[in-house]
């Protein structure tokens, strides 16, 4: 299970360095092989294992509807943007400009784990995000939270 956050740098050429506790996790989990697509309602991307990519969230994404709008929208977005990767011995992955450029990706970025994936997020948007807090109401389920 991935969680934490952590503050990453990309370089110029938009390399990036896994740290090592989630690069161990992600090598325990797939032999440190991932797939970074984008996010379907939020501008950053999503690192999931190889195995839970192939296993459970590619199936369900080809399994929608594409008679619906929204859901052809979504495989869009996830399927098409979907790169492999291995990471190298240092945890190091290249994103292409098309991810990047997606996710708003600077020199800063945050790393967050949300149990069955990551979320690789631009700093300034990820510390945006943890600052609105929306006009939604609370769902029911998050009512009864005892954390």
């Amino acid at each position: 299970m991935f969680q934490g956050s952590n503050n990453i740098n990309m370089d110029a050429k938009g390399r990036i360095a896994i740290p090592t506790r989630c690069r161990d996790e992600l090598v325990a989990a797939c032999g440190g092989q991932v797939v970074i697509t984008a996010h379907m309602q939020e501008r950053c991307l999503c690192v999931y294992p190889l195995s839970e990519w192939t296993q459970n969230i590619l199936p369900q994404i080809q399994a929608l509807p594409t008679a619906y709008k929204q859901a052809a929208r979504v495989q869009r977005l996830v399927i098409g943007y979907a790169h492999e990767f291995t990471l190298d011995a240092n945890g190091r992955v290249l994103l292409p400009p098309t991810l990047r450029e997606f996710a708003g990706l600077e020199k800063k970025l945050m790393l967050v784990g949300l149990g069955n994936k990551y979320e690789l997020w631009d700093e300034q948007a990820w510390n945006a995000t943890l600052e609105d807090i929306g006009d939604e109401p609370i769902p029911e389920a998050m009512l009864n939270l005892s954390i």
